[in-house]
């Protein structure tokens, strides 16, 4: 057996491309950057995520209403299977997300656990996703449970909008 190192290299720099679109859709759904989430997609996407199925620019617009008028958000990656031919990738990707919603005055808490099977492409040297389905495996919704938080608001707290820290990187003098 011969070691290709050109293609080895090839499929490595397509894993680290197509992780870095996944964090970028994450990241942008949390932080509530519609720039940032629309650029894990090639323009001619295709998205369904059960509660709308679209155009990537379609989803972006659903899926950051539905965010924003949530207290807040945080979806996490899990394991990532990618199968890459050439340009052209398949991939299947676990995720967890916690989601803060009120229901008849109460906040509650909405856990959500599933992967997305995705298609992705490489077009002029840049990997973004082309076709999406999430699957949703479980969810639950729970009371909210902020004790920790409410008896420590000097805690720092995730912000939308542009207001994150780690957006803003707001450091003391």
């Amino acid at each position: 057996m011969t070691f290709d190192l050109e293609a080895e290299v090839r499929d490595l720099a397509a894993r680290r491309d197509i992780q870095k679109a996944l964090m970028r859709y994450m990241r942008g759904q949390d932080r509530l950057d519609p720039v940032l989430h629309l650029s894990a997609f090639h323009a001619d996407a295709y998205v369904d995520c059960g509660l709308m199925a679209g155009t990537a620019q379609a989803f972006v617009d659903f899926a950051q209403g539905f965010l924003a008028d949530l207290g807040g958000s945080q979806h996490l990656i899990g394991q990532i299977d990618l199968d890459i031919t050439g340009d052209t990738a398949t991939g299947e990707v676990y995720f967890c997300a916690w989601h803060r919603l009120t229901e008849e005055g109460a906040d509650k808490d909405l856990f959500v656990a599933g992967r997305y099977v995705d298609d992705y492409a490489c077009r002029a040297g840049d990997w973004r996703i082309l076709r999406r389905r999430e699957i949703i495996d479980w969810a639950r919704t729970d009371p909210a449970a902020d004790g920790f938080l409410a008896a420590h608001p000097e805690v720092p707290r995730g912000g939308r909008y542009g207001r994150d820290f780690s957006q803003t990187r707001d450091w003391p003098k």
